[in-house]
């Protein structure tokens, strides 16, 4: 797992040259918001489990089907893994915030999704809700404590729906 500041020495360590401007000012951007970073994850973190189940209810509440006999969430055994993915997919978020770098997504999230999907015919539509759906409530509930950070929330969630559903799922 990489964070902005490694994938920039990374980068430049390979081709064996100096930092030059363009990855000081990456690093200093970093580094300048540090401190939003930490405040998003202190809140995610706190609140991660009220998070998931506010997305559920959600979900559930715009797609009851998912809840009916035949529905992938039937039953309580799919219930707890579809609750577990949220929180799959909200934590990872909150790992990719952390580290100014979206690349965790493809190495802990999104590589092999299909593949898991297929094999479980787990539909898509609903996953990709579910994403949105902790975006926007992080967003309500930051922009309540005056606290809103549109982008560095934005960029994890809109990377896995914009991968997932560039997918044939």
């Amino acid at each position: 797992m990489q964070d902005a500041i490694t994938n920039v020495l990374n980068k430049y360590n390979l081709t064996g040259k100096y930092l030059d401007s363009f990855a000081i000012n990456k690093i200093k951007q970093y580094f300048s918001q540090a401190f939003l970073r930490i405040k998003t994850i202190e809140f995610i973190n706190s609140q991660a489990s009220k998070i998931v189940r506010e997305a559920a209810a959600r979900l559930y509440e715009e797609q009851p089907e998912l809840l009916r006999p035949g529905g992938n969430s039937y039953t309580t055994r799919r219930y707890a893994a579809c609750l577990r993915d949220i929180e799959y997919y909200l934590r990872y978020a909150s790992y990719a915030i952390i580290a100014g770098d979206i690349n965790i997504l493809n190495e802990r999230v999104l590589d092999g999704l299909r593949e898991t999907y297929n094999s479980l015919s787990v539909p898509i539509g609903p996953t990709i809700r579910s994403i949105k759906l902790l975006e926007e409530i992080i967003q309500e509930e930051l922009k309540l404590n005056e606290f809103d950070q549109k982008l560095i929330i934005t960029t994890p969630f809109e990377y896995m729906i914009k991968s997932l559903s560039e997918q044939n799922i």
